[in-house]
């Protein structure tokens, strides 16, 4: 017996050992990869140690109720400010050591939830519970576990009863059997994710690989060849797809709620709307999606290596049924350029949706956003508009080629950007196209979500005065990656690499501050969003010392006197008034501490009650419609007759885009400008 375990735990540090070797093998070509081509490469010392050993425990155990307390202390003392010393001497135990750790704990937690299974929770007991904005130090003593898990499950008990009854007298009338059920899947829940955490042998070495890359900037990171062909997919309008839409019920199921009549799934004839997805497989592994993170699920869904995919699907409580599908290269009209008319007293007005600069990767067809948009404004102009709406809004960048080419196609003449490389060489980019193919005002409609590629397009826009822009402070990312092989001779890992920064012409940078409107307006969790700013690692804003000539469209005074006007108007505007009252009550709730709660049913449904109120307002808010005379323009209406699959999303567009207040404004804006001009 003994010479057996001593067989198993040698084998194991051999298995430990070589993909300890493997792991620093390819951190290595990733740190030579980075200081040759990053655009500012960090040497390795004990800050990346901290950060990596930091976003690693993190990552790990965000909640604090698996690591003891003296067992983070010790990884602490031994990794934390010494990680690259282990990476520069070819060490990487350090990995070996913290998962092995995490999965002793893991073992520990389950079985305490496995004995909780059987146990009554008390729910009389007086108890609280305090939510923290950031991590919290750990605190976990052995003793503690089964208390702290106990706690764990009766929040999560309480939340769920609350958050599907809103009735409390029926709550409490029904209690018993209510926590029976609830209780019985969040454990069932807790111990799959718990068991797929147990069975995890592949991602922790990817989770060091990103943590050091994010090291040097948030957006270099680590790609294997399903993320990398992901990531090329989002970025395309056509990519290989099931052709159906998901999203998550009330009780965080996955559930099928669109289905692309042109797509697989559909001409299967066996998958309806309304079936929920309980696994996905490959045909080489298989997740079980309720103990899956979105991530896994949705890489498993649209990675290209995955052409077929293995549905199991749930119709009834009695009827499970597997699917085989194989994906078809389907047009994404979410991520598609498209355009209406709008119309206000008796003039006509052109808006135009980009929402990415998706282009054509694998170069097959040469067409990208840019020459889509182009399109639209020429089949708009057709219906003599007397001004154009650009909207940027949610549009998170892509190709700075597109963003070129459609900034030169709105602008005469003259520089456009400059962009350096670790070099440190300016580079200006010039318009490559000579004239405009729209010569009348464009207002431009940007918020808290736009980045990158868009910031590029808006800020050419702005420092030419060719157009107004309004909304609210973009993300600020005026930074250019690529992806590049981590092996010439290896198409099977990557990095998606930062190597360039853009500028203005002006020499400023939009890096970290973003971009700020002429005219801002107030939008829905406008200080919720994510800004570049928000990541320790995000590059540094600066400016260049240029001297461009290039010839503004119009004066800076005209544009001032527009924005001026605009913003008294935003300013007395009720809508925008009620987005600013309910942005103040959502940052109480999402970035402000909270006191320490109360673990009964009571304190519970008062605070779901409350949030429930919260939404309802939004809810309200966000189902006004404008008023808006907006219709397709008749070449658009003529295409739908001869494309009559594309009348659904078109639809969909429309009564969007009927509930954006924001049109409003802009029409006025384009209304002064032609009238002042």
């Amino acid at each position: 017996m003994r010479k057996h375990a001593l067989i198993v735990v040698f084998s194991t540090f051999s298995v430990f050992a070589q993909n300890d070797a493997e792991t620093c093998e390819i951190l290595s070509k990733i740190n030579t990869l980075i200081q040759s081509e990053h655009i500012n490469p960090k040497p390795i010392d004990d800050s990346l140690s901290v950060f990596v050993f930091d976003h690693l425990i993190n990552e790990l155990d965000p909640s604090r109720n698996i690591f003891l307390k003296s067992e983070y202390e010790t990884l602490s003392q031994k990794y934390r400010f010494h990680i690259d010393d282990f990476i520069n001497a070819k060490n990487c135990s350090f990995l070996s050591e913290i998962i092995s750790v995490y999965k002793k704990d893991l073992s520990r937690n389950k079985s305490i939830l496995e004995k909780i299974n059987n146990l009554d929770i008390d729910y009389e007991l007086k108890d609280t519970v305090r939510f923290y904005q950031k991590y919290f130090p750990f605190y976990l003593q052995e003793h503690q576990v089964e208390k702290v898990l106990i706690k764990k499950i009766r929040y999560q008990v309480l939340n769920e009863i609350v958050s599907k009854h809103k009735d409390l007298d029926s709550i409490k009338t029904n209690f018993k059997t209510l926590e029976f059920a609830s209780k019985k899947i969040i454990i069932e829940n807790e111990l799959c994710k718990i068991n797929t955490a147990l069975q995890n042998e592949t991602n922790y070495d990817e989770n060091i690989f990103n943590y050091f890359c994010n090291y040097f900037d948030p957006h270099t990171s680590y790609f294997n060849i399903n993320a990398k062909s992901s990531f090329v997919a989002s970025l395309s309008k056509e990519h290989l797809s099931l052709g159906m839409n998901v999203s998550l019920n009330e009780k965080n199921e996955i559930i099928i709620n669109e289905l692309n009549p042109r797509g697989p799934a559909f001409q299967t004839g066996k998958i309806k709307k309304g079936d929920q997805i309980v696994s996905i497989s490959n045909l080489k592994e298989k997740i079980d999606v309720s103990c899956a993170t979105l991530d896994l699920i949705s890489n498993m869904i649209t990675s290209d290596t995955n052409t077929k995919i293995k549905l199991t699907l749930k119709r009834t409580p009695s009827k499970i049924f597997d699917v085989l599908v194989e994906k078809q290269l389907l047009k994404d009209e979410g991520n598609t350029v498209y355009s209406f008319v709008v119309e206000h007293e008796n003039e006509k007005f052109g808006y135009i949706k980009i929402p990415s600069f998706y282009t054509d990767y694998d170069g097959n067809s040469g067409k990208g956003c840019a020459e889509d948009a182009a399109l639209e404004a020429l089949k708009l102009q057709k219906d003599n508009i007397k001004g154009l709406i650009i909207d940027l809004t949610d549009n998170g960048g892509g190709s700075i080629d597109e963003a070129i080419k459609l900034a030169g196609m709105l602008i005469d003449s003259g520089p456009i950007s400059i962009i350096i490389d670790n070099k440190k060489v300016p580079m200006a980019i010039n318009d490559p196209y000579e004239g405009m193919i729209y010569k009348d005002p464009i207002v431009i409609l940007i918020n808290s979500n736009s980045a990158s590629a868009s910031e590029f397009f808006a800020s050419i826009m702005q420092d030419y005065n060719r157009a107004l822009l309004i909304g609210a402070s973009t993300i600020g990312k005026a930074s250019m990656q690529t992806i590049l092989p981590l092996e010439k001779d290896k198409d099977t890992i990557f990095l998606k690499l930062t190597i360039n920064k853009f500028y203005r012409i002006t020499g400023k940078s939009n890096q970290a501050v973003g971009i700020i409107p002429d005219v801002h307006l107030p939008e829905l969790f406008e200080t919720i969003y994510t800004k570049e700013t928000d990541s320790h690692t995000a590059l540094k804003n600066d400016s260049l010392a240029v001297n461009l000539e290039f010839k503004p469209y119009s004066d800076d005074t005209f544009v001032r006197k527009i924005a001026k006007e605009s913003t008294e108007r935003v300013a007395a505007n009720s809508y925008f008034n009620e987005i600013k009252s309910l942005n103040l009550k959502l940052e109480n709730i999402l970035k402000k501490s909270k006191p320490l709660m109360p673990l009964t049913i009571d304190a519970f449904f008062k605070e779901r009650k409350e949030l429930n109120c919260l939404w309802e307002d939004i809810h309200a808010l966000d189902s006004k419609t404008n008023g808006l005379d907006i219709h397709n323009s008749n070449l658009n209406q003529f295409l739908l007759t001869l494309y009559p699959l594309e009348k659904t999303s078109n639809q969909f567009q429309l009564e969007t885009l009927k509930k954006n207040h924001y049109l409003h404004e802009a029409i006025t804006i384009l209304e002064d400008y032609n009238s002042l001009k």
